[in-house]
């Protein structure tokens, strides 16, 4: 098929021109025609919370990547309406993960089913993290511009069912994020980081957001049980989008002073695996959530999860198996690294850990994903 996906893909960064890209190389691998068109500018410089929305990588030399639509320029919409009808593709693939998104991205999925091309969206969330009274309106004008649904979680799902009765969904959980290249040894990692090999480390990873509940794991961390733990250590590794100062001040209340390692900068992709591969156990202690990419990184890498019961983060880390599913406390988040640090050491349970997550990561293959966008 010809096939367009529209959304984030270079020069912008993160997780979802990750998660675009990689899906254009699978649809290639199984001999589609595929070319992304992406955003001459995704979001006004005052509404970004991070530093740059731009990467620092040189252009994939192996995909089609077009800059065409601006998310608050109607006649862009327009154009690129119009550019799909003209490039007569069977499907178009939309993400869809935050309302102010939905009159960019539902004028353009209009236009293209009355040239027609059918359209999938793929739902990171329906109903965002951090809700605005308006959304509802922005949600409904995108959801009855689609014709079919591919939601990544039970809750999204169900979100999606509130808005549009009409229009086939399909679960289909977030696949692997592969693309950070193979695991190093782990001492090879900590020696790149800088980091002594021989402690424990708690890898809370990516964009630092309110709701991602990292005040809860300082918390947990200051618990006194893991507090008189010499060899615990906690990374944190991502840009804060929130208040940083916040979080300085906590720290210092907690006395968690040298006690957590801050790498704050954006991580570039070539950095990730790094970072996994130097992590005993990566931890989400999310407040609220749909499903999360972090997840699917820390199974490539065959990394334990700590993940709060919220969302679809249950579904995807089954407790006892692949990791831990807590309760949004520190208490119990702190309950989950203890037991962790105690049986760490033990080489029986590890080996059963990572059998498990063996096991698991077999779920989230790429042309799953495929599959179910393309399902008729």
């Amino acid at each position: 098929m010809r096939i367009v996906i529209l959304g984030t893909a270079w020069p912008y960064r993160g997780g979802l021109a990750a998660f675009n890209e990689r899906l254009a190389r699978q649809f290639m691998a199984e001999g589609h025609e595929v070319e992304i068109l992406t955003f001459t500018m995704q979001y006004p410089n005052f509404l970004f919370p991070g530093k740059t929305q731009y990467s620092d990588d040189p252009a994939p030399k192996d995909l089609r990547i077009r800059r065409v639509l601006n998310s608050v320029n109607p006649p862009s919409w327009w154009r690129t309406g119009r550019l799909i009808r003209s490039m007569k593709a069977d499907l178009l693939v939309v993400k869809f993960w935050i309302p102010l998104m939905a009159p960019c991205l539902g004028t353009v999925a209009r236009m293209a089913r009355r040239g027609g091309t059918r359209v999938v969206s793929i739902l990171d969330n329906v109903i965002p993290h951090e809700p605005k009274p308006w959304d509802s309106l922005l949600i409904k004008y995108f959801v009855r511009s689609i014709d079919r649904f591919i939601a990544m979680s039970e809750s999204v799902l169900n979100d999606c069912e509130r808005f549009d009765r009409r229009a086939p969904k399909t679960l289909c959980p977030h696949p692997l994020y592969d693309n950070f290249g193979e695991p190093l040894p782990r001492n090879e990692a900590c020696r790149m980081l800088g980091l002594d090999e021989k402690p424990t480390y708690l890898l809370f990873f990516g964009f630092i957001r309110d709701y991602k509940g990292l005040d809860l794991l300082m918390r947990a961390y200051a618990d006194p049980r893991l507090a008189a733990n010499g060899d615990l250590r906690l990374i944190v590794a991502g840009e804060f989008y929130n208040n940083k100062e916040q979080y300085a001040v906590l720290e210092r209340q907690l006395g968690e002073q040298g006690r957590i390692i801050w790498h704050t900068d954006f991580i570039p992709d070539d950095k990730v695996r790094l970072y996994f591969s130097a992590a005993d156990l990566v931890v989400q202690p999310y407040k609220t959530a749909t499903q999360s990419g972090v997840t699917q990184i820390a199974y490539h890498f065959s990394k334990p999860m700590l993940v709060t019961r919220v969302g679809g983060l249950a579904e995807i880390v089954p407790d006892g198996k692949a990791g831990y599913v807590c309760e949004v406390s520190p208490q119990s988040v702190a309950d989950a690294i203890a037991d962790f640090a105690e049986h760490k050491g033990d080489g029986e349970w590890h080996a059963a850990l990572q059998q498990n997550l063996e096991t698991e990561k077999q779920k989230y293959a790429w042309s799953r994903m495929t599959a179910a966008i393309t399902n008729n």
